[in-house]
């Protein structure tokens, strides 16, 4: 899906392989995967010299492979389930470490809650695309890093947000009514959470946010005092780097299997 984050990406891809003087075309799967799947096997058969891909589906990282055959594929953003697919000597992977970036939520929020004398706190998470590595990772990391840094976090409602602003406003909207108490609403991206932000001041209510992506609309929130932190992925430096390592891969240098970019907290 085209959202701030991947359009950021896209465009810094776009501008590193200018730079290098190479031409870089660009296509939206529309999250199908059968349709990213064609278009490799479109690109290598055109005779396409590398492929940088964001892959629809983790799980069928293997399938993007074999559709690439020896042409060199550096997966960008999402990295693939098994990470055994980088083992081919002519792919790579770029993006931030999942384990670790939720992680980042978590702690700031114990952080908070420590200050105010709390051990117990209850919370909702808004959950992205279910069953997609940086879903399951970013809910992990989080309540890893609260039960870590001693607080027990019950969960009043886990919603799938879909990484949908509208989606997200429409699923916490009833649970804001619903008379549950609830101390904050951690979301799996920055969207959800400005989704959830339109919903809170609808509903009147004063309630710690923590978002992830640090898109500008995120980073703008947090600025304003509506959302309490987010957490900053670098799209830019993912897609300027994906597109570099697939240049080197081109040229029949190696590469770092796995190059991490890394991700910092955007706070109050």
């Amino acid at each position: 899906s085209r959202d701030e984050f991947l359009s950021t990406l896209e465009s810094a891809a776009m501008s590193a392989a200018e730079e290098a003087g190479v031409k870089l075309t660009s296509q939206d799967a529309q999250n199908d995967s059968a349709k990213q799947i064609q278009y490799i096997e479109t690109a290598v058969n055109g005779g396409d010299e590398a492929v940088v891909v964001n892959p629809v589906d983790s799980d069928a990282a293997q399938a993007l492979v074999d559709a690439a055959g020896d042409t060199p594929l550096v997966f960008v953003n999402r990295p693939p389930s098994d990470m055994e697919v980088l083992a081919a000597k002519n792919v790579g992977f770029c993006g931030s470490n999942e384990d670790t970036s939720g992680y980042f939520q978590g702690e700031y929020l114990a952080d908070y809650f420590k200050k105010q004398g709390k051990t117990e706190i209850k919370y909702i998470l808004l959950q992205g695309e279910l069953g997609q590595v940086s879903q399951i990772k970013r809910c992990a990391g989080v309540l890893k890093a609260l039960k870590d840094n001693g607080i027990k976090a019950t969960s009043v409602v886990d919603l799938a947000g879909k990484y949908d602003r509208a989606e997200a406003m429409n699923k916490i909207s009833p649970v804001l009514t619903s008379g549950q108490e609830f101390d904050c609403i951690i979301s799996n991206n920055d969207a959800m959470a400005l989704g959830a932000i339109e919903a809170i001041e609808a509903s009147g209510k004063d309630i710690k946010i923590v978002g992830f992506d640090a898109t500008d609309d995120g980073v703008a929130a947090v600025k304003d005092g509506k959302m309490a932190a987010t957490v900053a992925q670098q799209p830019d430096k993912m897609g300027s780097t994906a597109v570099e390592t697939a240049i080197k891969l081109m040229n029949g240098e190696t590469v770092e299997k796995s190059i991490p970019v890394e991700v910092t907290l955007v706070t109050e």
